[in-house]
């Protein structure tokens, strides 16, 4: 019998991949084994709103090729769905009855989306993308000249748009808040994108919830809650995420709207570990692919490292091309948390700081994604803005200076 150890991981996202990498890393003689729902390697699922149209079964779209696991000897298991936690004896059992034992248990199996609580939502042609069938089915499902409505002006909602928009089809983007992109913008660059929407011909709705999706049995309209009604053929929504906690309900593992870890990414439970989606900290389920990539990187490395190392939350970024913007969104964006926020439009680039204790701690910009990385690294520096003149300098003056600081 093999004296390495073993490592199980359930779970086939980018949490999975980088904890098995990290794991590889440190322990050359471990058994590392991957439990993966899906018939297919592990891939970047952002592709499925920010690349609709492209070939998703290409190799591109995968995390690692297959000669990485070979070369690495990970074996990752496709169709394994694990149902239960033999947690006394150290084993997960999966759908088939195949037993897995383990000395350390990485849980990964990440979250879906939020659903639709309104009648009418089980009808045919009724979609949310979070795995590849799903986009898949869409596609295969959409017909030259059919109106599409898409609940949710969030990231994913308004990805989908534009991918859609872009291949032809006719599309109502439904939100129920007063703007787009709530959460990642201030009401200047919300109103810029609602202007960007209206001029390539997407419909908005705002400020209107679903009352109903009604057909006899594919979608035939929606009807919102101040009875307006909305004909389509389609609908997309993205209205948020749910962890995946299912297999962990009938154990001692303390769960909240996720699973619940300490900042090494340990569970209440010894030797069972979480992150990504499903993944909880400080009360808070990032949901965001960045995280899920370092609480992947994090907890790979305590399971098999003598020392654990503390995971610390990365400023939250969001990139945003569609509809022709292209903009950027990071860190703390709420001015009840600020001093002070800096604005300033020049040649149509609108960019604003949102500054606490004379450091920025957050910011937009519609610069693009490459101005981002200085803007990052003086929020995760804490760069001070001593002796910076905020009220009368031009922001590209704070920024230059700024950048000077970071170089010091």
């Amino acid at each position: 019998m093999s004296d390495s150890k073993q490592y199980v991981i359930v779970g086939g996202g980018v949490a999975a991949v980088q904890a098995a990498k990290a794991i590889r890393d440190l322990d050359a003689a471990a058994d590392i084994t991957i439990l993966g729902e899906e018939n297919r390697l592990p891939y970047n699922r952002i592709k499925l709103t920010k690349g609709l149209f492209t070939d998703l079964h290409s190799d591109k779209v995968l995390i690692k090729k297959e000669k990485w696991y070979n070369d690495n000897r990970i074996t990752l298991k496709s169709f394994a769905r694990a149902v239960q936690l033999h947690m006394d004896r150290k084993l997960v059992e999966t759908a088939e009855g195949e037993q897995i034992a383990y000395d350390k248990l990485l849980l990964c199996m990440g979250a879906t989306n939020r659903a639709l609580p309104v009648p009418g939502a089980g009808l045919k042609r009724v979609h949310s993308l979070r795995e590849l069938q799903d986009a898949d089915r869409l596609k295969a499902e959409l017909c030259e000249g059919d109106r599409v409505a898409v609940i949710g002006g969030g990231v994913q909602g308004l990805e989908t748009a534009w991918a859609l928009h872009e291949g032809g089809y006719r599309v109502t983007v439904i939100e129920a808040a007063p703007r787009l992109m709530a959460r990642q913008l201030d009401e200047a660059s919300s109103e810029r994108l609602r202007k960007a929407l209206f001029s390539a011909g997407v419909e908005l709705v705002l400020q209107r919830g679903i009352a109903a999706i009604t057909g006899e049995e594919t979608v035939q309209e929606i009807v919102l809650n101040d009875q307006t009604v909305i004909a389509c053929e389609h609908v997309v929504y993205s209205i948020g995420i749910v962890p995946n906690t299912k297999l962990v309900q009938h154990t001692a593992i303390e769960t909240g709207s996720g699973i619940i870890v300490s900042n090494c990414l340990e569970t209440s439970e010894p030797d069972v570990y979480a992150a990504g989606d499903v993944a909880e900290i400080d009360g808070l389920v990032e949901g965001l692919w960045g995280a899920a990539m370092e609480q992947g990187r994090v907890a790979g490395h305590n399971m098999a490292a003598a020392e654990p190392e503390a995971y610390r939350r990365a400023v939250p970024v969001t990139l945003f091309n569609a509809f022709g913007v292209s903009l950027f969104s990071m860190g703390t964006i709420d001015e009840a948390q600020c001093d002070l926020t800096i604005s300033e439009e020049e040649n149509g680039i609108y960019t604003r700081l949102f500054v606490k204790d004379n450091t920025i701690i957050g910011a937009i910009s519609w610069e693009g994604a490459a101005a981002s990385l200085t803007y990052k690294a003086a929020i995760e520096q804490g760069v001070s803005l001593d002796g910076i003149d905020l009220q009368s300098s031009c922001l590209a003056d704070v920024m230059a200076e700024v950048e000077a600081r970071l170089q010091n």
